[in-house]
């Protein structure tokens, strides 16, 4: 697909909103029975690593969030590994293209038991520092939730959560109960399911 697409057609938000549409309806999805990390069952999968870790998903993905956060006075971006891992990568550079000086990191599943021990890794967030959590899915919540935790522990206020796609099935509900918002680039529905 990215040979498909010329640098000029990728000159807006809408465009790359576009462009990652496709990516995310091509390439994530499969059907059959799966279960999920939930333990539920579902009739399909949702596999954001397909566009994520894809260059041209991986750019147009980057380009969407930094729309999102921008103009909102933002510090960090970052979440648990390993769904946030390669959004967290796609950032840095387009960060640095766009002039942004944010600080990006990842949230371990544990501390690590050696070295610093630490449980965020990259730059040092401050209690100052107002946060945006990213997952490439959305179910239950669970661990955007453990991210939510890690930077909270520290007294850095989340400003929201971005999700890849939400699959509708009470995560939402969950975290907009701690008062948080969810910003959603897609929803499930927007794929017909």
């Amino acid at each position: 697909m990215a040979n498909e697409i010329s640098k000029t057609k990728l000159n807006s938000s809408s465009n790359y909103r576009k462009t990652l549409y496709e990516l995310v309806k091509k390439r994530s999805f499969k059907f059959g029975k799966f279960v999920l990390s939930s333990g539920k069952e579902s009739s399909y999968y949702f596999d954001g690593k397909q566009v994520t870790l894809h260059p041209l998903g991986a750019y147009v993905l980057a380009k969407v969030i930094i729309e999102k956060i921008k103009d909102k006075n933002i510090q960090a971006v970052g979440g648990l590994t390993i769904g946030a891992d390669p959004i967290v990568g796609s950032l840095a550079p387009i960060c640095y293209l766009e002039g942004l000086n944010l600080k990006l990191f990842i949230v371990r599943k544990a501390a690590k038991e050696h070295g610093e021990k630490r449980l965020i890794e990259g730059p040092k967030l401050l209690s100052s520092d107002r946060v945006v959590i990213l997952d490439d899915v959305l179910t239950t919540g669970s661990s955007i939730i453990r991210a939510i935790e890690a930077v909270k522990d520290i007294g850095c206020p989340v400003v929201k959560i971005i999700v890849l796609v939400d699959r509708l099935e009470g995560g939402t509900e969950k975290i907009e109960n701690m008062g948080l918002k969810v910003d959603s680039i897609f929803t499930i529905r927007d794929f017909g399911l």
